[in-house]
């Protein structure tokens, strides 16, 4: 990497932490007033506030476009503002060096954003949320919203707690026939569960049909394969957004290998996967917008900054509806992830042929 291309590495990077810091400050002011209203027993404006904190990384991730467009404008702005991208045309700098010098930076930026995503914010969202359910609910280890259920065949299962040492607690399992009748219900106060998919409850109460009828016993443990594995345990009580893209990809595999609906998990699995594309696309739509290379007319840094967010704005809210039509549409969810970044990335290319260096 050449002078020129760490000088303008340099101002990119300045551009998006300025733009960054901004955001970070509103939309942690804005968290943390929200989360306000929350507050309960031994949650208090401290714990609130950690509790932002800790969330504010994966709340700035779905804004990285936006930053990646108004950081880029604020920096190629400022160096078209002090004619330096006039000196570096005067001086033989081919525009091809100058979109180097953008990528490079950009290419880590994405990099950053993948890593952070499967490293970062998603075990710093899931740790908040941990420490958020234990001071609410004074470690309650009840599962919030009643619980969760997974299908399997005929067979339905429903989790009551989770323990702190990730094991499952307050379970009921039923079994129905291909009649539709229950053949068996059992209720388990605890399982230890293994690698292989397979549990073994404990304080078991069964009923199962014997001859039309139902008879109960009690069992000390009892053995059942094929429920879920000990890493796919802790997502059952995760948000989409708090999953990591591993966590997202194994357990969307898991739902639709049992046969349930999984298109929320695949979306947004897909649409973390094309987010740190949608900004490299974003970089390069800021390129055009902020240098007036070309244009004789000079526009001052207030109105490179207007038209910067209304793109951001008009960008945010065409992804809501593409991502939104293509889930009532039934779409491919990767083709609809991609959607956006192809769409920025050839506005991008169309406006970058019109610049005159």
């Amino acid at each position: 990497m050449n002078i020129l291309q760490r000088y303008v590495a340099a101002s990119l990077v300045r551009g998006w932490l300025l733009v960054l810091l901004v955001l970070a400050a509103v939309f942690g002011l804005l968290g943390f007033i929200q989360e306000l209203d929350h507050t309960r027993f031994d949650y208090d404006p401290m714990a609130v506030a950690q509790y932002t904190l800790l969330t504010l990384p994966q709340r700035l991730l779905s804004l990285a476009p936006v930053v990646a467009l108004l950081g880029s404008i604020v920096a190629l702005a400022n160096l078209d503002r002090f004619n330096e991208l006039t000196v570096m045309s005067c001086a033989g700098i081919g525009f091809s060096q100058l979109l180097a010098a953008i990528i490079l930076p950009t290419l880590l930026l994405m990099g950053t954003l993948w890593l952070g995503m499967e490293y970062v914010t998603a075990p710093l969202h899931q740790s908040a949320e941990k420490q958020r359910h234990a001071l609410r609910y004074r470690n309650d280890d009840r599962i919030p919203n009643g619980g969760v259920w997974s299908k399997h065949g005929q067979r339905y299962i429903h989790l009551g707690k989770m323990h702190s040492d990730g094991s499952p607690g307050d379970i009921d399992l039923y079994e129905f026939g291909p009649d539709g009748s229950l053949q068996l219900a059992l209720h388990a106060q605890t399982a230890e569960v293994s690698a292989d998919r397979t549990w073994l409850f404990m304080g078991v109460r069964r009923k199962q049909q014997v001859d039309g009828s139902l008879l109960t016993k009690g069992l000390k443990e009892l053995k059942i394969s094929n429920l879920w594995a000990p890493d796919e345990l802790p997502s059952l009580t995760l948000s989409s957004d708090s999953m990591t893209l591993s966590t997202l990809y194994s357990y969307s595999q898991y739902l639709q290998a049992n046969q349930q609906s999984a298109a929320k998990y695949i979306n947004a699995f897909w649409q973390k996967i094309s987010m740190p594309l949608t900004v490299a696309a974003m970089v390069l739509l800021a390129t055009p917008i902020s240098a007036n290379l070309g244009s004789r007319r000079e526009r001052n840094f207030g109105v490179n900054m207007a038209i910067g967010s209304l793109t951001g704005i008009l960008f945010y809210l065409g992804a809501q509806i593409v991502f939104a039509l293509g889930q009532l549409l039934a779409l491919n969810e990767a083709l609809v992830a991609f959607s956006p970044a192809a769409i920025v990335l050839l506005c991008a290319l169309f406006l970058i042929r019109s610049i005159r260096w």
